[in-house]
């Protein structure tokens, strides 16, 4: 039980990195220790186990889901999934109120998020040779081109755009670098699957108090097309990563690291395009605190989450 709940605290790190525009949940992974473990244990999906679980009654296919659940790792999973959920659930309205309320605060805690996990992860680079070199130019340009994005806003998605962008934002809990928070972004659908989210969630609750099934539809089927797509996007993100970690793990590493130093123009530009504050001593110095604690936030987490066993 204590190695169960050290794993979904560690998710519930890994959801609230995920659900705000800094840190990747990967990059809280990769600190935390868990990171070859999760791609490991994501990768060893087997599509069987579906077709095994219509055949529940037979006793052979009972005992085959049971062999490929261990092959999956899925205590382990099941834990780091339920970590992740609560803390999504829980920040994502938070976040949406405070980059209305206090972006500058909001954007300074993100960067010191980010430069904070890159300066942890430094060990992992390595530029010795001309391709980890490549890697980490590319690294740092993706993310620097894709993190000027311009967010836009509308109304509701469709839902075929809401699946794909589960499937590229999910990348964020097996990439290190960019957050799935930052990916919605950037595509415009931060605000809208937030409201989504919560406005399912509170449909549910309300049906305990008369609420009507309709309230639930609207929002769940946006909720459920989100996770769908984040659930294809995971099992073929986290293979080719895998793989990749197999066959040239300095520069897989080198490359992730990059991402994130790359992905820092975002809170930088959100600062400073921002329109509700003037530049006082106060503004500044608030700034320059919010990012020294969202650094030291993820100094202490590489420090006290060093020797646990995972």
């Amino acid at each position: 039980m204590r190695a169960l709940l050290s794993i979904y605290l560690k998710g519930v790190c890994m959801g609230a990195a995920d659900a705000v525009p800094g840190v990747s949940g990967g990059t809280i992974a990769l600190i935390t220790g868990i990171y070859e473990r999760l791609i490991s244990a994501v990768a060893s999906f087997d599509p069987r186990i579906v077709t095994s679980a219509v055949q529940i009654h037979d006793p052979e296919e009972r005992a085959k889901i049971r062999t490929m659940l261990s092959e999956m790792d899925f205590p382990f999973l099941l834990a780091l999934g339920a970590g992740i959920a609560t803390a999504i659930v829980t920040v994502t309205g938070l976040v949406v109120w405070a980059s209305n309320v206090a972006p500058v605060l909001l954007y300074g805690f993100f960067f010191g998020l980010i430069g904070a996990s890159a300066i942890v992860l430094y060990d992992e680079v390595s530029v010795s040779t001309p391709g980890r070199i490549g890697a980490a130019v590319a690294g740092f340009a993706i993310a620097f081109l894709v993190s000027g994005a311009v967010e836009p806003t509308g109304g509701s998605t469709p839902l075929l755009f809401v699946f794909l962008t589960g499937a590229v934002a999910i990348s964020a809990m097996v990439l290190p670098g960019i957050s799935g928070a930052l990916i919605l972004m950037l595509l415009g659908q931060y605000k809208y699957l937030s409201n989504n989210l919560h406005g399912f969630k509170d449909a549910v609750v309300g049906l305990l108090d008369g609420g009507t099934i309709d309230a639930v539809v609207v929002p769940g089927t946006v909720v459920v097309t989100f996770v769908l797509g984040a659930g294809v996007g995971l099992l073929t993100v986290s293979k080719a990563v895998s793989w990749a970690l197999d066959h040239y793990r300095a520069a897989t590493l080198t490359f992730l690291v990059s991402l994130m130093v790359g992905a820092l123009r975002f809170p930088v530009e959100k600062v400073l395009v921002a329109e509700t504050f003037a530049w006082t001593p106060t503004v500044v110095g608030g700034a320059v605190v919010a990012a020294l604690v969202g650094g030291g936030a993820v100094l202490l987490l590489d420090r006290y989450t060093d020797d646990l066993d995972y």
